[in-house]
């Protein structure tokens, strides 16, 4: 704060060109400027430290009701001398705690004056509380000379009150000065909103299944990530649910057009990214169709698209969607993955691992955890279950010297050559497991299947051809291995 005796500056005061708004190229600088801080509607303006009443005339000019206050008598003299007839109103009294009683404003604007304030801070408070809701401060301050306050101080004063704070600077403008000036000036146009809820930015992300496999898109061109791997993804958009932003993305990047049907939700997260704010992502898994086949149809922001195996996923990825993929593979539905403000946007193979699974409803009572199957050969149990497995949705989940698992929501099967095992051929027809049987989406995926087993080491039993229908009304195929087990395949 600083001593100036203003009943002694009162004289003069308008002698400077901003102050008096004598020269009208002055002048009309600065009505320019309150048109656009001031709203265009009639407006309860109270201008604090008003002076000599220049600006308050201004803007009565402009068609708002104006009150004045202005701690200085010889200042309220010339103030009321200049705004007569125009309906305003000029009080002798503290800027600080103008003597306005429970009186609201729309405006309330203040040029050179809280620099001046003992303690700013509980100036501003004071004038908020004077504002009526949707209100706005017009705060026209600077630096001169090393005295002054900052634009930077001052916004973060009112950041307390409102996000929505507007800077103008204002010292290259000489129309506003009368003169050339190179210290700081600006406005500050705060406006005091009610405080917006959080919101977060909803990803959505596509995980393409070519039976073992995902595809993954290579980033490039886009400053963000660029040269890791990443699977189809982008924004929701204002309107969009999340399956429709992820139909529109997938169509966008990789060309292909999935139905509504087609997909199935995989996993939840919420993520903050190294000095990020958080944010939501839906992963989604829809299964390859080779009469559609992907393509990159964003080459400026994709540098290639590849296939690569669910259980041994490539280490140059974004950290954010290898841990959703990990968390897939895993099971898991729901996730948080809170980097730290110095790692790194790449997956890091050493470091530390920032995703936490977040439990779901348990499981009832009673339901199957997992079905363990002995096999005589495990490099052939890996190539026939593992095809089958990963058509009918399962993803790879364990591995070992002596066995393999694939997981499919709660469940998961398991092919084991154990040293215990009896014999080499697995007999259905005795007591014990005769078959496994899984549900397929559709007829025309389970003839598909049929027709594709052979290849994989599977052959249809008798009658053999497309599948016969099962009771119920459902349509069902049986397969058998070498190994002598048997899957059954329903479709509604």
């Amino acid at each position: 704060m600083t001593t100036i005796d203003w009943d002694a500056a009162a004289d003069s005061f308008d002698e400077e060109p901003d102050h008096g708004l004598l020269d009208p190229v002055v002048r009309s600088a600065w009505a320019q400027r309150m048109e656009t801080w001031l709203p265009t509607m009639r407006s309860e303006v109270l201008d604090l430290g008003c002076g000599t009443g220049s600006l308050a005339l201004l803007v009565a000019g402009q068609g708002h009701r104006v009150t004045a206050v202005d701690r200085s008598t010889r200042m309220v003299e010339q103030a009321r001398a200049k705004l007569a007839g125009t309906g305003s109103e000029v009080l002798v009294g503290d800027a600080g705690l103008p003597p306005v009683g429970n009186r609201r404003f729309d405006v309330i604007l203040a040029r050179h004056v809280v620099w001046l304030m003992p303690d700013p801070d509980a100036a501003l408070r004071h004038w908020v509380s004077l504002l009526r809701p949707g209100g706005r401060l017009v705060l026209i301050e600077g630096v001169w000379g090393g005295v002054g306050l900052s634009a930077g101080r001052l916004a973060a004063l009112l950041g307390r009150h409102t996000e929505n704070v507007h800077h103008e600077p204002l010292a290259g403008d000489a129309r506003l000065w009368g003169k050339e000036v190179d210290d700081e000036r600006y406005a500050l146009v705060a406006r005091l909103e009610p405080p917006r809820r959080h919101r977060e930015v909803v990803d959505v992300h596509l995980i393409l299944r070519r039976g073992p496999d995902v595809l993954l898109a290579r980033r490039a061109g886009t400053g963000y990530a660029d040269g890791l791997l990443h699977a189809p993804s982008g924004h929701a958009e204002d309107g969009e649910d999340v399956r429709e932003a992820v139909i529109r993305e997938t169509a966008e990047e990789i060309g292909v057009v999935l139905d509504l049907d087609e997909l199935r939700t995989a996993l939840v997260m919420q993520h903050k990214g190294p000095g990020g704010n958080p944010r939501m992502g839906w992963f989604f898994e829809a299964q390859y169709d080779p009469a559609r086949p992907p393509r990159n149809a964003e080459p400026e922001k994709c540098s290639e698209l590849a296939w690569f195996p669910l259980d041994a996923l490539p280490d140059d990825m974004v950290a954010y969607c290898r841990a959703g993929l990990d968390g897939y593979r895993a099971g898991e539905r729901f996730l948080i993955h809170w980097h730290e403000d110095g790692d790194p946007v790449a997956y890091a193979p050493e470091g530390a691992r920032r995703a936490v699974p977040l439990p779901a409803t348990a499981a009832p009572t009673g339901g199957i955890h997992h079905i363990e199957l002995w096999v005589p050969d495990l490099a052939e149990a890996e190539s026939d279950w593992g095809w089958l497995l990963g058509e009918l949705g399962h993803v790879p989940y364990q591995r070992w010297s002596r066995g393999r698992s694939w997981r499919r929501g709660d469940s998961y099967v398991v092919v084991e050559q154990s040293p215990d095992l009896a014999g080499d051929t697995h007999e259905r027809l005795r007591p014990g497991l005769n078959h496994l049987a899984f549900h397929v989406r559709d007829r025309e995926t389970l003839d598909a299947l049929v027709r594709r087993a052979p290849e994989h080491g599977w052959r249809p039993l008798p009658p053999g051809g497309p599948a016969g229908t099962g009771g119920g009304g459902h349509r069902a195929a049986y397969l058998e291995n070498a190994a002598g087990y048997e899957v059954e395949l329903v479709a509604p």
